[in-house]
């Protein structure tokens, strides 16, 4: 039962159509590293199972082969001893020819015993021949398959390593894409022109406050001073005047 148990095995392993069952699987890596695994221990199994066939077969051709020749060495005896007692007789010594003869006799029953040995085992060892060699091109195709799988694998392997290396690009082409403004320089650029709107907001509110409105009251005083004096030089007004002019300007206000 084990060796048409292991011969199953491996007719189902060999018949066993590997694109297709990749096409059906989820993961064909996970299907493809146990098929590898299955194939490989079938095949242990397998060449296990053969070589104890192989053994079973060769002992049997050996005992067949002893078997025909213990019945071709009895039949040499057979014919010895025949020829002895055909001897003896013709001497006269009818009493030890019959001995001879009876040897012969004897050497004939071994002889067609050994005969019958040698040719009831032949069916079984033609049986057993056909068996082992079936089993042979079983493992053959089993080993076949198992390259084919891992070469599938080793092929499938560099697809994805691949794709994955395509993928790795895409992406690091599209994170410096300029027109992309989820890419690295339209994150930057974002970044800069958010720094520029914040310093210009500094600078609006900076000049919205109090200093600033003082600083441009004295920017408006010293103005009309300047007015003043261009004023004053424009009506012909002397040094003297120009320095009353200066000095009523700047005098403290007085209510």
């Amino acid at each position: 039962m084990a060796k048409q148990s292991i011969f199953g095995r491996i007719s189902t392993l060999v018949r066993a159509n590997i694109n297709a069952l990749l096409d059906q699987a989820e993961d064909p890596e996970k299907m493809l590293d146990q098929l590898v695994r299955d194939y490989t221990n079938s095949i242990a199994d397998a060449e296990s199972a053969i070589a104890e066939t192989i053994g079973n077969l060769r002992l049997l051709e050996r005992d067949h082969q002893e078997d025909v020749q213990a019945a071709a060495e009895w039949g040499n005896k057979a014919l010895a001893a025949s020829r002895k007692a055909d001897e003896l007789r013709s001497q006269g010594s009818a009493a030890d020819a019959d001995k001879f003869d009876n040897l012969a006799k004897i050497a004939l029953q071994r002889q067609i015993s050994a005969e019958s040995e040698a040719k009831q085992a032949e069916p079984t060892i033609a049986s057993q021949t056909e068996v082992v060699n079936k089993l042979k091109d079983g493992l053959n195709g089993m080993k076949q398959k198992l390259d084919q799988l891992k070469n599938k694998r080793s092929e499938l392997l560099a697809r994805s390593k691949t794709a994955e290396a395509q993928t790795k690009v895409h992406d690091a082409v599209k994170s410096i894409d300029v027109l992309d403004p989820t890419s690295e320089l339209g994150r930057f650029e974002d970044k800069v022109r958010r720094q520029e709107a914040l310093a210009a907001g500094k600078q609006e509110l900076a000049a919205s406050s109090l200093d600033a409105q003082f600083n441009q009251l004295d920017d408006m005083g010293e103005l009309t001073e300047v007015e003043a004096r261009l004023a004053a030089l424009k009506a012909g007004n002397g040094p003297a005047k120009n320095q009353q002019a200066i000095d009523a300007s700047s005098a403290p206000y007085t209510p």
